[in-house]
């Protein structure tokens, strides 16, 4: 088994030098956090795994190809593998659980 506490993940790590920290990877699923502060820019790529984002607290716009939707605390997306996605407009800072199936970089 695996216990982690959001409060200690967050405390624990320079979000400023790395806005993504993984802390669980097994072959069928990865998860980290992931936080972009209050008028930031998310520079991620498409990736190769699907994701689920679990927003835990901010406000922001993600885009998904030509869509939009406003992300506040308890807005879950599903993004699937090889899409282009981004978040923006982010007028609060974001914390994002972020979920890769299976584990993110496993697919080539």
């Amino acid at each position: 088994m695996h216990a982690f506490q959001l409060d200690k993940l967050l405390a624990g790590h320079n979000w400023h030098a790395h806005p993504y920290l993984e802390f669980l990877n097994v072959p069928s699923l990865s998860v980290g956090l992931y936080c972009l502060p209050a008028g930031g820019t998310d520079p991620q790529q498409p990736h190769t795994e699907d994701e689920v984002y679990y927003i835990v607290s901010g406000q922001a716009q993600f885009q998904l190809a030509d869509e939009t939707h406003l992300v506040t605390l308890g807005t879950l997306l599903y993004v699937a593998a090889h899409q282009p996605h981004k978040f923006f407009d982010i007028t609060e800072a974001l914390t994002i659980l972020v979920f890769f199936a299976p584990a993110e970089y496993s697919q080539k």
